[in-house]
């Protein structure tokens, strides 16, 4: 990571990261990086956590992953730790109880929809409806859930060197709007600021742990503009990104990852990555890879 007032992954980190060098293909980890910060959403929701916290979490969720392999921890205790981190980085602590009773939700509901695939059977039998089972206090799975956050919290600072500072981009939107004189196009604002949100919240990309916040806000309003067919300074002599230090390369890569988001999965792919929450799902996974290519 570099040592700027935000870390961010370095060219080797992006080129070939812990997950990957374990055998897990690039599609599948952006796929589970972002089944993992849609978790750390949906639980911000259910705690009413604050938007900031919520955003922060993810961010670090997102840089956890450049310096750790999925194999070693799965997305859900890590998302679990992220959240429970960043609620006391941004003074809004949540209780750990509560945070561990969502996710055992989140998590009892992401393997109902796992075997049980939404719509109509092959018997023709509607899926049963998902029913939340609460957790006995004094069983094993508080316990194991309870271990796992205290762990995934620890090993976020440890392997991120202790340097959990985040920048949001919000601000920063308000302020290129006013330069370039669209504050008053309230169509551009809301666009550009739904695109910053699909680039941190639901399903996510990992823009904030690659770019600068300039160069995210930047294709943000690349898109906002686009899509209302706005036009701004483009020529070679006026390009209106150069005013805020953007690589014109840098901001269509991350127009890239938000428009990545809309793509259509396919059950298969939406059923391996509910099945891949956890470290044992990965593992299992990479071992039946292995044994069906021997060769590779």
């Amino acid at each position: 990571m570099s040592t700027s007032l935000y870390p961010l992954a370095s060219l080797a980190q992006i080129e070939k990261t812990p997950s990957r060098e374990d055998g897990i293909p690039e599609e599948l980890e952006l796929d589970l990086r972002a089944f993992g910060c849609k978790l750390i959403h949906e639980a911000g929701v259910l705690l009413r956590q604050k938007q900031v916290a919520v955003a922060t979490a993810q961010i670090l969720f997102q840089r956890f992953w450049y310096v750790t392999s999925m194999k070693q921890f799965g997305i859900g205790d890590i998302g679990m730790g992220a959240l429970y981190l960043a609620s006391k980085l941004e003074e809004c602590p949540v209780r750990m109880r509560d945070l561990i009773n969502v996710y055992d939700l989140l998590l009892q509901r992401t393997a109902h929809k796992l075997k049980h695939p939404p719509g109509i059977s092959s018997a023709g039998v509607p899926c049963p409806e998902f029913k939340y089972v609460p957790m006995s206090y004094f069983g094993n799975t508080f316990y194991e859930l309870k271990d796992a956050l205290v762990v995934a919290e620890m090993q976020i600072l440890k392997r991120l060197g202790f340097n959990v500072h985040v920048v949001l981009p919000y601000g920063t939107l308000v302020n290129y709007l006013r330069l370039l004189g669209l504050t008053d196009r309230e169509d551009v604002s809301n666009k550009a600021w739904g695109f910053l949100n699909d680039a941190r919240l639901s399903l996510q990309t990992p823009v904030y742990a690659l770019y600068a916040v300039p160069t995210i806000v930047s294709a943000a309003i690349l898109l906002a503009t686009r899509q209302l067919a706005i036009a701004l300074p483009s020529t070679p002599e006026s390009c209106w990104w150069e005013l805020f230090d953007a690589d014109w390369e840098d901001v269509w890569s991350v127009a890239g990852y938000i428009m990545r988001l809309y793509r259509e999965r396919s059950p298969d792919d939406q059923a391996r990555v509910l099945g891949l929450v956890s470290k044992k799902g990965v593992r299992l996974w990479l071992e039946n890879l292995a044994l069906a290519n021997p060769n590779s």
